[in-house]
């Protein structure tokens, strides 16, 4: 952290410095706001949200249309499409059966914490795999390092899943 801190140039604060705050402000304040029920339903709906997106055919033909038009259309398409078949999904989840199985149990802070940060990184990851490469060569190596990188993206997809299966209920609540 120490050795990431100074590649920051705070007066001219840039998107690599705004990533940054962002994930650590909306970790702490949005993601514990949430509790831990919704941000479970968020990271289901986020892993919903990515396969089809992923998956569906006219996606991609209209996508490589506009890239070839141009980037930046093609991007705010895209991460368009994902958080409007992501809220289109959570909230589909939210008044399921899913809603049931994971509801009543808020679990302990650390749950809520650790879910919080696992849930804005991968949010934040899959957005930016999103974006052309060309854009993100230009993040600073930390952001790279970070949420760009084959290793972070695959590792921020594994980890709510593994937290999930480690943070259970206690026995006498699983009833």
């Amino acid at each position: 952290m120490s050795s990431w801190l100074p590649q920051f140039n705070f007066a001219s604060p840039t998107w690599d410095l705004f990533i940054i705050l962002f994930f650590v402000v909306f970790s702490l304040l949005y993601g514990v706001s949430l509790g831990r029920d919704r941000i479970l339903a968020i990271i289901v709906a986020i892993y919903m949200a990515l396969a089809v997106v992923h998956t569906v055919p006219w996606f991609h033909e209209v996508s490589g249309t506009m890239v070839q038009v141009a980037v930046g259309p093609s991007f705010v398409f895209r991460v368009t499409v994902f958080l409007g078949v992501l809220l289109f999904i959570f909230f589909l989840l939210s008044r399921s059966a899913m809603s049931w199985a994971i509801g009543g149990y808020d679990g302990p802070f650390w749950q809520v914490f650790v879910f919080s940060i696992l849930h804005v990184g991968l949010l934040v990851s899959v957005t930016l795999s999103f974006l052309p490469a060309t854009i993100t060569q230009q993040f600073a190596p930390v952001t790279r390092a970070a949420f760009l990188t084959d290793t972070a993206r695959s590792l921020w997809i594994v980890l709510p899943i593994l937290t999930m299966v480690l943070a259970r209920r206690p026995r006498e609540e699983r009833m």
